[in-house]
C-alpha cells in the first residue's frame, strides 16, 4: 500500500506545529513528501493572499497586486497537483482501463482537497479557541465538521488507494492548462479574445 496520506503532514498536532512557525518558502523536489508539502505551502500562501484581498483599507493598486500573486500561486498549485499526480502514478502498478473503472477526481486534486481542508480546520479551531470572538462555540461546532470532513476524505483517498493497487480503480493525470501562465495566452485576453 503506498500511504498517501500517512506520510502526509496535513493533520492534527504535524498541522498545528507547521503553523506555529510556517516556513518561508517550500521545495518541490521529486519525491511524493516534498510534492505534497510544495502543494500545501502553495494553499497556505493563497489562504493569506485571499484575505488580503477581501481589505477595504487599501487602494485598488494594492488589492490589483494581491490578485496577480494570487493568480501566480495558483498556476503553482495546479502544476503541483499535476505533479503529485505524475509522482503517484509513478508508484502504481499497471492497470486495465478495460476492466478497472476510472475515478472521476485524481489523488492529487483530493490531496490539495485535503490541504484546504486542514486550512480550513486550524483557522476555524484557532477562532474558537479565542476568548474574545463571541462566536468561539459556534466555531467550535463547525471545526468539528470540518475535521470529520477531513476524515471522510482521508478515507476516500485511502480507498482509491487500495483500489488501485487492486486493479479496480485508476486516475489519469488532469491537465489544468491555465491561461494565466502563457504570456501569449494573458496577451490575447487582455485584448478581449478568447
Amino acid at each position: 500500500m503506498t500511504n498517501w496520506i500517512d506520510p502526509c503532514p496535513l493533520q492534527d498536532q504535524a498541522l498545528v506545529d507547521w503553523y506555529r512557525d510556517p516556513p518561508a518558502s517550500v521545495e518541490a523536489g521529486s519525491n511524493l513528501l516534498s510534492l505534497i508539502l510544495a502543494q500545501h505551502f502553495c494553499n497556505f500562501k493563497l489562504w493569506g493572499f485571499e484575505d488580503e484581498a477581501r481589505r477595504t483599507d487599501v487602494d485598488d493598486t494594492h488589492i490589483a497586486n494581491v490578485k496577480r500573486s494570487i493568480d501566480r500561486w495558483n498556476e503553482t498549485r495546479n502544476d503541483l497537483i499535476e505533479r503529485i499526480d505524475e509522482a503517484l502514478l509513478a508508484r502504481m502498478p499497471a492497470v486495465d482501463p478495460a476492466i478497472a473503472e476510472q475515478h472521476s477526481e485524481t489523488a492529487g486534486q483530493m490531496m490539495d482537497r485535503l490541504s484546504i481542508l486542514s486550512l480550513k480546520v486550524w483557522h476555524m479551531s484557532r477562532s474558537a479557541h479565542t476568548e474574545e470572538d463571541p462566536l468561539a462555540k459556534e466555531c467550535a461546532a463547525k471545526a468539528g465538521i470540518l475535521e470529520n470532513q477531513r476524515a471522510d476524505l482521508a478515507r476516500c483517498v485511502h480507498r482509491l488507494d487500495q483500489d488501485f493497487q487492486a486493479g479496480r480503480r485508476f486516475f489519469k493525470v488532469f491537465r489544468q492548462f491555465k491561461s494565466y501562465g502563457d504570456p501569449t495566452r494573458r496577451q490575447k485576453l487582455q485584448k478581449g479574445s478568447r
